[in-house]
């Protein structure tokens, strides 16, 4: 069972006024986790390993906005309509209506199951907002966790895949190369290579998330909040990875937490 269908996240895909089918059950320590990492490094398939492992709900933005495509405007909320005209452009959301979505959605992240935030915060301002808001909720977060990886090694990632332009499929030329080259394994359709999987669109999709993630990672880093993961080796050795790193940073917390009452005991 993947995350899709242990959450339907209905209220995360189509707005406030939606509601899941099914609410998971409160757990003791439910886990609240952010994911960075350069395009390539595989957060997506992360974060749906980290949900099923977790029982939390994937919130993705990439979700968020390929589901606000299918919407009717009578459907659509404000701020999915706003960011629609700008993708429609080919522009990029501005970070106000990206936080207008989020906010919309602010019981998704009371979830009593926890989530794993998949596509935000991605600039420093988004991250001092969902701070804010975290903490008027009395919300916090476990972990912040960073995948690296070369570059080098992502390029060859990304250069290498392969979308079918029927159902979308992702396969890779070295990786996970399809049955019949070119063929699509699960509905025959034509694989291509998508113009910012070229190694030039990779340069620059790289430098722009640098540019823009530098200070995001300082800012979480100073909160102590920093976990960093290689992002090498199968998926699932990543994830049991990311595990232990989360769960190594939450005993420290707790470790010092118990000293600092202690002091204040004495």
């Amino acid at each position: 069972m993947n995350s899709s269908d242990q959450h339907h996240r209905s209220a995360w895909l189509q707005g406030p006024s939606a509601e899941c089918p099914e609410v998971p059950e409160p757990l003791e320590h439910p886990w609240r986790l952010v994911l960075l990492g350069a395009p390539g490094v595989g957060k997506g398939t992360q974060a749906d390993l980290l949900t099923r492992h977790m029982g939390a709900c994937h919130l993705s933005t990439g979700d968020l906005f390929r589901q606000a495509k299918t919407r009717s405007e009578r459907e659509q909320t404000l701020a999915m309509s706003a960011a629609l005209n700008f993708m429609r452009r080919g522009a990029l959301v501005p970070d106000s209506i990206v936080w207008d979505m989020i906010r919309e959605r602010t019981s998704c992240l009371r979830c009593a199951g926890g989530f794993v935030l998949d596509g935000f915060p991605r600039t420093l301002a988004q991250a001092q907002a969902l701070k804010v808001l975290l903490e008027s909720e009395r919300l916090s977060l476990d972990a912040v966790v960073n995948y690296e990886l070369p570059v080098v090694e992502i390029v060859a990632r990304l250069s290498g895949r392969r979308t079918c332009e029927k159902c979308r499929a992702i396969f890779h030329q070295t990786a996970h190369p399809p049955q019949i080259e070119g063929v699509c394994d699960h509905c025959s359709g034509a694989l291509y290579q998508r113009e910012d999987d070229r190694p030039e669109a990779i340069a620059v999709r790289l430098e722009a998330y640098a540019n823009s993630t530098t200070p995001l990672i300082e800012f979480y880093r100073k909160l102590g909040l920093l976990v960093t993961v290689a992002a090498r080796g199968s998926p699932e050795a990543i994830c049991e990875r990311t595990v232990a790193e989360v769960q190594a940073r939450s005993r420290f917390v707790a470790e010092c937490r118990c000293e600092q009452r202690a002091g204040f005991a004495s």
